[in-house]
């Protein structure tokens, strides 16, 4: 039995795909942009700049925050977040603390396929919930590039808009967390907010990990009423974590996060306790390094941001941005298994929306044609590149040619026939010496040569005829 158990939360911040910064009217398409080419005053930090909030940030966060089954606060408020690095100007963020806009929810996840079921629902077996803590905006900081011995600062992606989602410490392995994160990637491009394209940076994980030792009879009594009393096995977390930070890549999450509880394990298991501290991934030697001593919130000095008063959302503002939310891809899979997907390619469907929509729009169209089914439109949707970017009405045709194979030019069926008989002459002469699987061979000869637009039935029926005179 396994001593130790993982204990691990998740910090992931999203880039918000706005025109404008989250301060400031800069252009916030800062990815290969010259350096230091979309500043101003507000986001370098200069004296005297007064930050102006970004409405549709808030409204996208708002979003987010409701996709996520979150409850939106009422009363929502920045504070300056204290620190000094190179990248931050200002020597302080602005970023939410005690009054965040969106609080609790969760995201449900199916852990793993089940094999062979075309009926099983995600919201059944191998689902399980992971709860999210809070959902808050912030600015992001600048970008530090690290040439020879020189570090450079480019400002341009200072004071873009930056989601921050934290999660309760739920995962106690990598896999939960690589698929996490997947499907929460899939639920924000649903929403259109953000590309969260991890190489570009605009979606970046912050694993906070620490190890539990598993004691064999630790249980406490928790006294519920008078006179009753239940045990329940120790639920206090670790006394220490450690953050890895900012890493762009599903692989390398995963990898981080492995190398990290077998480093953790180690020292245990030598009875140390490890170090409350950040550090950093090498994704070259696939080993996690020491970068900082880990700050706790009274490190950074939080208090409220003066020069920005709190926000007051109403219960009709909010309701008007929940209206735009689309149909998240949980609910979108379990619609298309009960309509007779099966799970896999439900599942396959839902990751891309632009897909998923070409796909409700394909089979609204064909609900009038008996003999094409919901699932022949999956299937050439997944499996055929050549559809790929035809439009509504190509599809369409696609399916009733594939459906409809008889529909081809009878002359050119007839002569291929013909060519086939032809030049197999052994096939021939076998078949009329009673070997009959030889004419299933030059029924596959003239449909290779029909490129598969050919009915074999048909093909078998003409070979016979010709074949018995």
């Amino acid at each position: 039995m396994n001593k130790y158990k993982p204990v691990i939360g998740l910090e992931i911040h999203v880039e918000l795909e706005t025109k404008s910064k989250m301060f400031c009217g800069c252009p916030a398409d800062h990815f290969g942009k010259k350096p230091n080419t979309q500043t101003c005053p507000v986001c370098l930090g200069l004296p005297g700049a007064l930050p102006v909030p970004n409405k549709k940030a808030v409204e996208w966060t708002i979003l987010i925050g409701r996709a996520l089954s979150s409850k939106i606060n009422s009363v929502s408020k920045f504070d300056r977040k204290h620190y000094f690095y190179p990248d931050l100007p200002k020597g302080y963020q602005i970023s939410q603390y005690d009054e965040p806009i969106a609080k609790g929810g969760w995201l449900n996840l199916t852990l793993r396929n089940p094999q062979g079921s075309k009926t099983v629902p995600a919201n059944l077996e191998g689902s399980r919930k992971f709860r999210i803590t809070r959902v808050h905006l912030e600015e992001d900081t600048g970008k530090l590039l690290h040439i020879g011995i020189d570090t450079l600062v480019d400002f341009n992606r200072s004071g873009v808009p930056l989601v921050e989602i934290v999660t309760e410490p739920d995962f106690d392995n990598s896999k939960d967390v690589k698929r996490f994160i997947e499907e929460l990637q899939v639920v924000i491009r649903y929403l259109g907010v953000s590309d969260a394209d991890m190489e570009k940076g605009s979606m970046r994980i912050e694993p906070n990990i620490s190890v539990k030792k598993l004691e064999v009879g630790s249980w406490k009594l928790e006294v519920k009423k008078p006179q009753t009393s239940n045990l329940k096995p120790q639920t206090v977390l670790p006394n220490y974590k450690v953050e890895i930070k900012n890493i762009n890549s599903f692989r390398f999450v995963k990898q981080a996060i492995e190398y990290e509880i077998e480093r953790q394990t180690e020292l245990l298991e030598k009875g140390i306790t490890p170090r409350q501290e950040t550090r950093g991934y090498d994704d070259k030697k696939g080993k996690t390094y020491s970068q900082r001593t880990k700050e706790e919130a009274h490190d950074y000095r939080y208090f409220p941001e003066p020069d920005i008063p709190p926000m007051i959302f109403s219960k009709k503002y909010v309701e008007e941005i929940q209206k735009q939310l689309p149909e998240l891809p949980q609910n979108r899979m379990q619609r298309y298994i009960k309509q007779g997907i099966k799970y896999q390619d439900a599942f396959t469907l839902t990751r891309n929306k632009r897909i998923a929509d070409r796909f409700d729009k394909t089979t609204l169209k064909i609900k009038t044609v008996d003999n094409i089914r919901v699932s022949d439109v999956a299937n050439i949707i997944i499996n055929r590149k050549e559809t790929a970017n035809l439009t509504i009405e190509g599809l369409y045709r696609k399916l009733k040619e594939f459906k409809n194979p008889r529909q081809i030019d009878e002359k050119a069926l007839d002569d291929s026939i013909k060519h086939l008989i032809e030049i197999n002459k052994k096939a021939v002469e076998d078949f009329k010496k009673g070997k009959e699987n030889a004419i299933m061979f030059l029924v596959g000869q003239v449909m290779r040569e029909m490129k598969g637009k050919a009915d074999p039935k048909i093909i078998k029926e003409k070979l016979l005829k010709i074949l018995s005179i």
